[in-house]
């Protein structure tokens, strides 16, 4: 019996970008189609099998420690994006500013799908959610360029909205318009996490 069950609503492809070097920028270059292999989105910088860790996990690793990349690809939402511009009172956040190498419109409250969520594309690549991408200062440092004054309220503006990391399940080619559908694994909260958070 299937696990993951597909929800009635379609988003689709507005933006596809590639971070080519990011010891240089964080920006992405926009490009109209991608190849996809095991490792994400081919020459973009945060593609691997593995990766050093991050602050992300320093509860778990100290950084630098070699681990599995389940952060290949970084999708955003576009409606988020644009919640985010009008909190800081600016005209547009532009997704290569923060980085995105997928800006996606039409689903609903994007950042919060939950982990292992699939995300279909028309051509037949598979990403799986791995964990919500929690705003930092370098889309800030990026966005005070363009707004002198206002890009440093990014990380607070960008709480619950900054988007998704994620890994391929299955390889394939993206492009621009593309329609992507969504399978949602399996609700409930654990109970004695929430049992010692209430304790």
């Amino acid at each position: 019996m299937p696990i993951l069950s597909e929800l009635p609503i379609r988003g689709r492809v507005v933006y596809l970008g590639v971070v080519h070097d990011r010891d240089v920028t964080l920006c992405s270059d926009p490009v109209e189609r991608i190849e996809v292999d095991l490792a994400g989105f081919k020459h973009d910088w945060h593609a691997g099998l593995t990766r050093p860790s991050c602050g992300r996990v320093l509860n778990q690793y100290p950084r630098g420690t070699r681990i599995r990349n389940a952060r290949q690809v970084t999708i955003l939402s576009a409606e988020e994006l644009a919640e985010i511009a009008s909190a800081m009172d600016i005209p547009v956040i532009r997704p290569e500013w923060v980085g995105a190498n997928i800006l996606l419109e039409g689903i609903p409250a994007l950042t919060t799908l939950t982990p292992n969520t699939r995300l279909m594309f028309d051509g037949g690549v598979c990403l799986t959610i791995d964990l919500e991408n929690g705003p930092c200062r370098f889309p800030a440092e990026v966005i005070e360029e363009h707004h002198p004054g206002k890009g440093m309220t990014f990380a607070k503006r960008a709480l619950g909205r900054r988007g998704l990391t994620a890994w391929v399940e299955k390889t394939g080619e993206i492009g621009l318009g593309e329609e992507v559908r969504v399978f949602l694994p399996p609700q409930r909260l654990y109970a004695p996490a929430q049992a010692g958070a209430a304790g």
